[in-house]
């Protein structure tokens, strides 16, 4: 829906709120027409059902609105003399229109100064578990989300196993997309194995489901993505089956919220030239130099003399297990630092070690964007501009690979080809001012990363936070590395554990609360 329809949806839902409870607010020694304002009728109603006014701004927010909605038509009801088992059944699969009855058909009274204190030990419990999903809801969705690396393609900046949590507010947090969906989960429910939203995936924006989604909106954050920061965005190219599985001239009807989450490297921002050479990121015709935490990796040709490895020394030593063999008597070491080939260049086995690298010139067909004109591959890339908002561009035939995916399904228009002519929503069009910005994020483990160099750019709309603290880490899910416990993401020499300061804290806070507690009751 446009803004504009959700204006017209919501007058609509104002309505039918006033016809089912006006005579309630009067009963309640209120008036008829406080029940069809908008916004202050909320108001009024929390001063009806006894609860704090600001419950009405929860009623606001998507996600956390649905169950907000379950517990003021339930509230509603009991502040009527309505508290039995089966009033609250009603007041919630009737989806609130049990108000009607109430309204139109029973004789009630007003409960004044109702007591809002569960009433047995059943209630009471489910209060605290709705009121915790709820908070815990709304820090997840416009704060912080917790994120758990799941490949190496930050590899010694960030490993697997890490848990992160993801800042929503550095860059602003993005209002959900998806208005009914389950609190706190992304695409699929745990163990049920179905979707966690209402969406429609095969009949696209005609289906009504997909009309319930909210256009793109974002609050205001303090800072704007810097090069090289580390950044958690969802997968622009995501196929609804897989990440590796994407084909870059279709439309998927997936929300953007609800696509695949990744984490990469932010090397190049909107309004840079960027180019690969060799494997290394140019920008604006000078390389990137990366913070002194990241560690470039590439993979390498290795024949090894004296009859080659034993398993046991390569991963002991190199945490390699079980390297490929393209040839005879190579290995191929997929992820080595340059700090690591010294060293491995001076091992007695080692006979040759080259770097497993692209010829420049010859084309990767996987490799964006995924046209024959285009011969790039991993390692020799570019150059080409990175769209910055405003920023006017010529648009030809030549150029039109590179920003055909970000004119149609990141910016909404439909693009049509005749002849040597584009038309763009039906004009032709020998110009293309870009809607949004856009970023290229990468791996540092450049030689096992699917990142832009598959899927080209990364719309600011599809940007989800940024990684500030790794508050657990376990390799393989059996062994904690304790080091990395409550460490920062980003910042300069190597990350500090503030694992022990917040023991001591955590435990000096128990103790604390102990004595006052024991210092009260004498």
């Amino acid at each position: 829906m446009t803004l504009t329809q959700w204006f017209t949806f919501l007058l609509v839902i104002q309505l039918i709120h006033g016809l089912g409870t006006w005579k309630l607010y009067i009963i309640a020694g209120r008036k008829a027409w406080e029940a069809f304002v908008p916004v202050y009728n909320g108001i009024i109603l929390m001063k009806i059902i006894n609860r704090p006014w600001w419950w009405i701004i929860l009623m606001f927010l998507p996600i956390v609105n649905l169950i907000m909605l379950i517990v003021v038509w339930v509230e509603t009801a009991r502040s009527f003399g309505k508290n039995s088992y089966n009033d609250t059944f009603l007041a919630v699969v009737t989806l609130g229109f049990y108000n009607y009855y109430l309204n139109y058909v029973a004789d009630v009274n007003y409960v004044e100064d109702r007591s809002i204190q569960p009433k047995s030990g059943s209630g009471e419990w489910t209060s605290s578990i709705l009121f915790a999903i709820v908070a815990a809801t709304i820090v997840h969705t416009y704060f912080m989300q917790p994120f758990t690396i799941p490949s190496s393609s930050l590899e010694k900046s960030l490993l697997v196993g890490d848990f992160l949590f993801v800042s929503k507010f550095h860059y602003g947090a993005r209002v959900p997309i998806t208005t009914v969906a389950a609190p706190m989960v992304h695409d699929t429910i745990p163990g049920l194995k179905t979707k966690s939203y209402l969406f429609d995936d095969h009949k696209g924006s005609k289906s009504w489901k997909n009309k319930l989604q909210l256009p793109y909106l974002r609050l205001p954050g303090f800072e704007n993505i810097k090069r090289n920061e580390i950044v958690v965005f969802n997968q622009p190219a995501d196929t609804l089956l897989n990440m590796n599985d994407f084909h870059p001239d279709r439309n998927y009807y997936k929300p953007i919220d609800k696509k695949t989450n990744l984490v990469k490297r932010c090397v190049g921002l909107p309004g840079d030239s960027l180019e690969v050479r060799d494997g290394y990121v140019y920008i604006n015709g000078k390389q990137n130099q990366l913070p002194d935490r990241a560690k470039l990796q590439f993979s390498y040709y290795v024949q090894p003399k004296n009859g080659g490895f034993s398993l046991n020394f390569l991963k002991e030593r190199y945490d390699i297990t079980d390297p490929p063999r393209p040839f005879p008597n190579t290995y191929v070491f997929p992820a080595i630092t340059d700090d690591g080939v010294t060293k491995f260049k001076n091992h007695p086995n080692v006979a040759t070690i080259i770097p497993a690298k692209a010829e420049k010139g010859v084309r990767d067909a996987n490799i964006f964007p995924h046209h024959p004109d285009y011969k790039w591959n991993t390692d020799f890339f570019g150059p080409l501009y990175i769209p910055e908002k405003g920023k006017t561009i010529d648009i030809n035939l030549e150029v039109l690979p590179l920003y055909k995916r970000v004119i149609t399904e990141y910016e909404g228009n439909t693009l049509l080809v005749k002849g040597n002519q584009i038309l763009i929503n039906g004009e032709t069009a020998n110009t293309y001012t870009f809607k949004q910005d856009y970023y290229w994020m990468m791996g540092d483990n450049r030689h096992n990363s699917i990142d832009a160099r598959a899927w080209g750019f990364v719309p600011f709309d599809h940007v989800v936070g940024k990684p500030v603290f790794i508050w657990m880490s376990w390799d393989g899910l059996k062994n904690p590395r304790w080091e990395r416990f409550f460490t920062t993401v980003h910042g300069k020499g190597k990350a500090t554990s503030y694992f022990i300061p917040f023991l001591v804290v955590l435990f000096g806070w128990i103790g604390f609360s102990k004595w006052q507690k024991l210092k009260k009751k004498s």
